[in-house]
């Protein structure tokens, strides 16, 4: 059984081995731009405003 070599996420290239799983370092760019602007998130419940503002009061002392 032969496998398909495995394509970019982002543009569907064949990855490239230095950038794996990417094609080049701009895909690879490409994609961690989209993790840092929040594109990719994993679904879920917001978390209570009121804990995370509690922990900032404390980091502060």
């Amino acid at each position: 059984m032969t496998s398909k070599p495995a394509k970019c996420p982002v543009c569907g290239k064949p990855a490239q081995a230095e950038f794996r799983p990417f094609c080049s370092k701009r895909c690879a760019d490409v994609d961690l731009g989209r993790w840092f602007s929040g594109d990719y998130r994993i679904p879920g419940a917001p978390a209570p405003i009121e804990n995370d503002e509690k922990a900032e009061r404390n980091d502060e002392r």
